[in-house]
């Protein structure tokens, strides 16, 4: 069995002003930075220091940069950049306000907006994409703690389907900086802890 744990990247300034960023490589602010030490303090306080771990994320520079601040604190390097755990692609909305958004193409994650990913295409992305990084890091470790910094609605997808679609649930926004935790047996997720705003 493999504990994995999801954060999601620190605050970039889209994130503040509410802009759907996507694929669009946006750098981390200064309290995305915070909200990164912060995730790797309480890692740290929580794992034994001798507990195999890997340390992996998207290669979007927001979660590559929450990744090394993690990795600094835990004094455990970065093992890799993985595209399948990039934010979903939003097509002609990266850019745009969320208020735009809904009104333009629809409200919640089934919007329709042309050119974007569907749920259903970041989910198979997202799940593929961890059973690789599961895999990399079982082949050097028989259970490690993989800990990989990723994005918001990928990190919805892998939540809805660990919980046959019961969270996050309507209202729920998940925090840049938190953790979400699950187990991963055989290619079966399970939840293991819950953190929403």
């Amino acid at each position: 069995m493999t504990h994995l744990i999801l954060i999601r990247h620190g605050e970039t300034d889209w994130n503040r002003a509410r802009r759907i960023q996507g694929a669009t490589d946006i750098p981390l602010n200064e309290t995305g930075r915070t909200q990164a030490r912060d995730a790797g303090l309480a890692l740290r306080d929580r794992l034994d220091a001798d507990t195999p771990l890997l340390l992996v994320s998207s290669d979007l520079q927001r979660a590559a940069e929450t990744a090394d601040i993690i990795g600094a604190i835990l004094e455990r390097p970065v093992a890799g950049r993985y595209p399948e755990l990039r934010e979903r692609s939003y097509g002609e909305a990266e850019g745009v306000s969320i208020d735009e958004l809904a009104e333009r193409w629809g409200r919640g994650p089934d919007a329709r907006v042309p050119g974007a990913e569907t749920r259903e295409q970041l989910r198979e992305r997202a799940l593929s994409g961890l059973a690789r990084v599961i895999a990399d890091a079982s082949a050097d470790e028989p259970s490690p703690v993989v800990v990989a910094v990723a994005h918001g609605a990928l990190i919805r997808e892998v939540l809805a389907f660990a919980t046959d679609e019961q969270l996050p649930a309507d209202g729920d926004r998940l925090g840049n900086g938190s953790a979400q935790e699950f187990s991963w047996q055989d290619g079966l997720l399970r939840l293991l802890s819950y953190s929403a705003a």
